[in-house]
């Protein structure tokens, strides 16, 4: 792999060179931007910059060298996947839960990288060593659609179009209590957690980058809810951060959830959830069992093709296991109802929410980006609104629908 060059411009007058880039790379941890400042790897107007406490003027120049990573062989390994589709481009994968996608610390054998590698060899040519044929991320716990490139045209062409979002991702998840709204859509900026640095959390637009989720109820239970959740926007951790951050965590999220240790998510006050969730002793899941989020349908058009393909991956055994397991608690019958998620036929509701909800922010073109950018922006310059659910005109032109906004003074910065 080459080294990847990256060209920034600061936005903001009097931020800390290290906080900027921590906000700008947040798939890099603080120690490791701190390190390539400090190596000279970071340029301010051409100048080398080797403190990390500089403080930037507003319209700077950074420029960023990321060295690649010390050569690691990724082992290939004989292990059975779930393949929903597979072409001369691309492998289209149910991953399960539980499998990491590829090798990291304290995970070098059992990833969905090495099962791959047993499978086609030749996808080990593909990308980045450590990562090869890797399109787009999915958390360990989280079950679904994943996608592996064969070659490196059909990466690239992939990876633009999860950066255009032109490619629509619908996940099912599984969360405890339920959120203001029946359904609505989230607009906040996510960043890294400043008092723990592996989790994500929704922070001041100066310190992360904007973030939009669209959800729409499922199914309702005494405690739970399920929920269809089509995340706009690609932010580490978005789904699970914004769903804990309207107060319905998604079920068995140990860094998120209700049961989660350490530090609290959000820095400051700690806003109460509108519905919290009563606590359920009989679901051995919600503690120590994984995360009830399911990558349920893509999508996307593919490389040589014109029209788009729509793949979709079932809810696997756990997961429908929960919600019978749910139905019987409410004393509903658990034949009286089918428990996979409804099928095109009764999705007319579904659609007609989402195009309602994204209409004028989702798209194939960069007015999208540009749009969501520009309402980053004009959320920066004018006055915030008071954290909680509010009704009536979006920060996007023409949109009106249930969001969530923060009030800046409640973090401690």
């Amino acid at each position: 792999m080459n080294e990847e060059l990256r060209a920034l411009t600061a936005d903001a007058e009097g931020e800390r060179l290290d906080r900027f880039l921590g906000r700008e790379l947040a798939d890099h941890s603080r120690t490791s931007l701190q390190k390539l400042i400090e190596e000279g790897f970071v340029q301010i107007n051409g100048n080398p910059a080797i403190k990390p406490a500089l403080r930037l003027a507003e319209g700077d120049a950074v420029s960023v060298r990321i060295p690649p990573p010390p050569p690691s062989e990724v082992e290939p390994e004989q292990i059975p996947l779930a393949i929903i589709f597979e072409n001369s481009d691309l492998l289209v994968i149910d991953k399960p839960a539980g499998m990491v996608v590829h090798p990291a610390a304290g995970h070098q054998r059992g990833t969905l990288v090495g099962a791959v590698l047993g499978y086609a060899p030749e996808v080990g040519a593909v990308g980045e060593i450590e990562r090869p044929g890797i399109v787009h991320r999915l958390d360990k716990d989280t079950s679904g659609l994943i996608l592996v490139a064969k070659n490196a045209e059909a990466q690239r062409f992939l990876q633009e179009a999860f950066a255009q979002r032109t490619a629509e991702k619908t996940y099912l998840a599984l969360v405890a209590g339920s959120p203001p709204t029946p359904e609505g859509r989230i607009e906040t900026d996510i960043g890294r957690d400043p008092s723990h640095r592996q989790r994500m959390s929704v922070v001041p637009p100066s310190r992360g980058r904007a973030a939009v989720t669209v959800f729409q109820t499922r199914e309702r239970f005494k405690d739970h809810t399920l929920l269809e959740v089509h995340p706009l926007t690609g932010r580490t951790h978005q789904i699970r951060v914004h769903l804990a951050y309207i107060g319905c965590p998604v079920a068995g999220d140990g860094v998120y959830g209700k049961h989660a240790s350490g530090p609290p998510r959000r820095s400051g006050k700690k806003r109460p959830s509108p519905h919290p969730p009563a606590p359920s002793p009989n679901l051995h899941w919600e503690k120590g069992g994984r995360q009830m989020l399911h990558a349920w349908r893509l999508k996307i058009t593919l490389p040589d093709e014109t029209a788009p393909r729509e793949f979709e991956a079932p809810l696997p055994g756990d997961f429908l296991e929960m919600l019978e397991q749910l139905r019987r608690t409410v004393g509903e019958s658990p034949t009286s109802r089918n428990i996979s998620p409804p099928g095109p036929a009764n999705n007319r509701s579904s659609a007609a929410m989402l195009t309602s909800l994204k209409s004028s922010t989702v798209g194939a073109d960069q007015a999208a980006s540009e749009r969501i950018a520009a309402a980053s922006a004009a959320r920066r310059a004018t006055p915030k609104e008071p954290y909680g659910c509010h009704t009536g005109e979006s920060s996007i032109p023409g949109l009106s629908v249930s969001r969530w906004m923060f009030e800046p003074s409640v973090f401690i910065i």
